[in-house]
């Protein structure tokens, strides 16, 4: 049993590991990294010409590219903006015998993340990797954080935990239905939504309830998002049609 535990503990590290690709057309460079990325626990998988990288890139799916300047059939600087322009999102660390500062401006315009002179040690290498990851993950995190969130304004709605965050305060108390009329009113910044629209959308077909249950519902959000439910800034009323989100 304490086996078979070691062996799923191993294929599940195994499966995490990070790949990296480098393209360089010196072998020697080639096994310098396999030697010590594979020592520090990483995938090590390697191309020696800028298409044969475009297509281990397309295929293999690295989580970052290290790639050499001066290389055949496609020079780095061609691969790095063919693969940016494909939309692919991985980290790009540019490794160059020349030092000029201009070489290294004009890879970081054209997307990559960070430039390394050779000769380099591995060390360095393996320090870059490890940081230009870590701020891959952690923007990938936010990234995926925000998909689940809508702005308008000073609105920002967590779709995941049903909350609302108004200028930096997150607001906790609103109801299913509540944070369902902000929701969808958001999906509309600037348009006037009809109170019989809202009906329909947010309470269903079925709900054959007075339309004032709009306003009092609207009313209830505004005591708990607005400063001055008086003079509300953020659900607009449009009198005798609706309400909308101000989207400034």
């Amino acid at each position: 049993m304490a086996g078979l535990i070691e062996n799923k503990e191993n294929i599940l590290l195994d499966n995490s590991k990070k790949t990296i690709l480098a393209v360089d057309d010196e072998s020697s460079i080639l096994d310098l990294l396999k030697f010590n990325l594979e020592k520090e626990g990483f995938n090590f998988i390697s191309a020696e010409d800028g298409e044969e990288g475009i297509n281990k890139v397309l295929n293999e799916k690295p989580d970052l590219l290290l790639l050499d300047v001066m290389i055949p059939k496609m020079d780095g600087l061609s691969v790095c903006k063919k693969i940016r322009q494909e939309n692919i999102n991985i980290p790009i660390i540019m490794l160059s015998a020349r030092g000029e500062e201009i070489d290294k401006v004009l890879g970081l315009e054209i997307g990559a993340d960070d430039y390394i002179t050779k000769p380099f040690s591995p060390r360095e290498v393996i320090a870059r990797i490890k940081a230009n990851l870590r701020k891959f993950d952690k923007n990938k995190s936010v990234e995926e954080e925000q998909k689940n969130q809508i702005a308008v304004g000073s609105l920002i709605l967590d779709l995941d935990k049903f909350e609302a965050i108004v200028r930096g305060t997150t607001v906790t108390d609103l109801t299913r239905r509540e944070f369902e009329v902000l929701k969808f009113l958001a999906q509309k910044p600037g348009q006037i939504v009809t109170r019989e629209t809202l009906l329909e959308k947010v309470w269903g077909y079925e709900y054959y309830g007075d339309i004032r249950t709009v306003d009092v519902t609207v009313r209830r959000i505004r005591e708990k998002i607005e400063k001055n439910t008086s003079n509300p800034k953020i659900i607009i009323t449009k009198r005798g049609v609706g309400y909308y989100l101000a989207n400034k």
